[in-house]
């Protein structure tokens, strides 16, 4: 009797069984590599595959940064190297003309510190940027609540106004104020005796002191506190909403809700806000000479002005840029101060 064949085993039919479509298999080894198959002429040969390598992707980063950082140095690191060394030498209108100038050292500098007119200076330009700083940040930061409570076409209507005078130039800007506050066809002037104040009849505002420097308070802190009010806005948007719903169930005012937490969200967004509009005050320059060229008298002068009148009016291209280089470190000063400070109270908290 004969024995059945495991099921495992697979029956290998005879050649003469095989399918006439079916290819001849070896009994051992792998089965028969393909042949290449010819590149079509309207498809390409694939590339051979290359790994991306990690440099690369760390270099990617810099090379996109590059052209901004190329282009910052040479359109303000060679003016400031270049003003630095003019400072370190005796540069007048002959200097200019023949191109040799002599290093005098420490002299120039020396001629500055030494000159009360430039302490004057010194004192009008940090309170002319304690007002206009402290004016813009309040005025903004109440325009950025503002625009939390209304409504959404309001709100755009707004938001656009701001823009707007953001984004209107600062020549253009400061001619509309010289109307405005012009002696004998002003609209403020045309106002104000029309509210009974006679006295303001041609009314000259640029030729006293404390009126031009009230002018250009006002044309400064028009320009900046879009800026300012816009970016607190966006700021404040992140705030969520239900902090604000547990602080009026538990009975706080706006005051103590903006003190206990809008404030300490926000504060990195207000340092940085105050930081910029107090770099952005302090050389404010082109406002100050188009309208009142530092006068009358020096009611007007800021440490730019200064920097630049002493230049082109004395034709002392290095006591300018003396003045120019002592601006930049009082400004460094006051904000490695400001920035020690807030250290000091995120280390407290």
């Amino acid at each position: 009797m004969s024995r059945p064949e495991p099921k495992s085993r697979r029956r290998v039919p005879e050649p003469d069984q095989r399918r006439p479509d079916q290819r001849p298999r070896p009994a051992d080894g792998p089965p028969p590599a393909r042949p290449p198959r010819p590149a079509s002429p309207l498809r390409p040969a694939r590339l051979p595959y290359l790994p991306r390598l990690p440099h690369r992707q760390a270099l990617w980063p810099y090379l996109l940064v590059a052209p901004t950082v190329l282009g910052g140095v040479l359109l303000l690191g060679y003016p400031l190297v270049r003003n630095l060394l003019i400072s370190f030498q005796r540069y007048g209108l002959g200097e200019l003309i023949r191109g040799d100038a002599p290093f005098v050292g420490l002299r120039n500098y020396r001629t500055v510190l030494s000159d009360p007119e430039f302490w004057e200076v010194v004192h009008r330009t940090l309170w002319w940027t304690v007002v206009n700083v402290v004016l813009i940040m309040v005025i903004g930061t109440l325009v950025a609540l503002m625009m939390l409570r209304l409504g959404r076409w309001m709100r755009i209507l707004v938001t656009s106004g701001l823009v707007l005078a953001w984004a209107s130039p600062v020549i253009a800007t400061t001619t509309v104020f010289q109307w405005l506050f012009a002696s004998r066809l002003g609209v403020v002037n045309w106002l104000l005796v029309r509210l009974g104040f006679e006295s303001f009849e041609g009314y000259s505002w640029l030729a006293d002191g404390p009126a031009a420097f009230t002018v250009l308070v006002l044309l400064v802190v028009w320009q900046s506190v879009p800026f300012a009010a816009i970016t607190l806005h966006s700021a404040l948007l992140t705030v969520p909403a239900e902090l604000y719903e547990s602080a009026r169930l538990d009975g706080a005012g706006s005051r103590r809700i903006f003190r206990s937490i809008t404030l300490p969200i926000l504060r990195p967004i207000f340092g940085l806000v105050l930081c910029l509009e107090v770099i952005w005050v302090f050389r404010c320059f082109a406002q100050i000479w188009a309208v009142t060229k530092g006068g009358p008298g020096e009611a007007t002068t800021t440490l730019p002005v200064y920097a630049y009148r002493v230049a082109q009016s004395l034709h002392r291209y290095d006591l300018g840029a003396a003045v120019s280089t002592l601006t930049v470190l009082l400004l460094v000063a006051v904000l490695i101060a400001y920035f020690r400070q807030l250290l000091r109270q995120e280390a407290d908290r």
